[in-house]
């Protein structure tokens, strides 16, 4: 009889089933990748391949073998949820990145405009699917999704198949990783804050001393105006923050295998 699978053994096919729930589970939340602007037949395809081109090279340690569906699915969830954990900082520079957005669609006036945002199928101001794609265009120059396909890789070494807890030291880290959300989006927002900050009290002052002036009117297409060419002179400020934010996630990857392994 022909076999249907490449696999000696349904040992083997377990072990596969395992390593692509992980693959699969960092792929899903991976920023560009884990979007609605990628077809899921895609995503279903590279996800597929790149378990079938690592698999022989991992160094596996096999769990116990489950003896019921139940057990093999809560194995195959804890699977996704490594990937997901890893994932995860990577999607807390892109919310810095849309709340960024955010402030400076507000101060500029674009509150009331929204358009769908491709990369999660859902509204979004102008300025956050904006500064979202300038961050998708770093991310993949820096090669930061080489990064998360090596840690995926390195993390059969560190965290065995069936060995993810979760654990105090993992949700502390995840919960001080999400303040840089605030911290990072004022730092990319606060040229355009502070400069549409003064301009709105200089057009205060004008209110005051120009009462007959239509300072409402005078003030939209101004800010508009002001905020895109501080955009694009501080663009070299906004890639440069980004770059060390990216280069971060190194650390805080092995930071996060090694609180893993410990929980383990």
């Amino acid at each position: 009889m022909f076999p249907l699978l490449p696999f000696p053994s349904q040992r083997e096919v377990i072990v596969f089933v395992l390593v692509l729930s992980r693959v699969a589970g960092i792929f899903a939340a991976l920023p560009v990748f884990g979007g609605q602007m990628v077809p899921m037949r895609i995503k279903v395809i590279v996800v597929l391949m790149i378990t079938l081109v690592c698999f022989p090279s991992l160094a596996i340690t096999p769990p116990a073998m489950p003896n019921d569906a139940f057990t093999f699915g809560l194995l195959m969830l804890s699977e996704v949820a490594v990937g997901i954990t890893l994932a995860f900082i990577a999607q807390i520079l892109f919310a810095a990145v849309d709340f960024s957005g955010q402030i400076i669609g507000m101060q500029m006036g674009f509150t009331i405009s929204q358009i769908i945002d491709p990369t999660r199928g859902s509204q979004a101001q102008v300025m956050s699917v904006l500064q979202t794609l300038f961050a998708t265009l770093i991310f993949l120059s820096l090669n930061i999704h080489h990064m998360f396909i090596r840690a995926i890789v390195d993390s059969f070494s560190v965290i065995p198949l069936g060995g993810w807890h979760l654990n105090g030291e993992i949700m502390t880290f995840l919960i001080k990783r999400t303040t840089d959300v605030f911290i990072i989006g004022v730092r990319l927002a606060a040229p355009v804050m502070v400069l549409l900050l003064l301009t709105s009290v200089a057009l205060g002052v004008m209110a005051r001393a120009f009462p007959q002036m239509n300072i409402f009117m005078i003030s939209l297409p101004l800010n508009i105006g002001i905020g895109f060419v501080i955009l694009g002179r501080t663009l070299m400020f906004f890639f440069h923050v980004l770059e060390v934010s990216f280069g971060q996630l190194k650390g805080q990857i092995d930071t996060l295998f090694r609180l893993m392994a410990k929980g383990g």
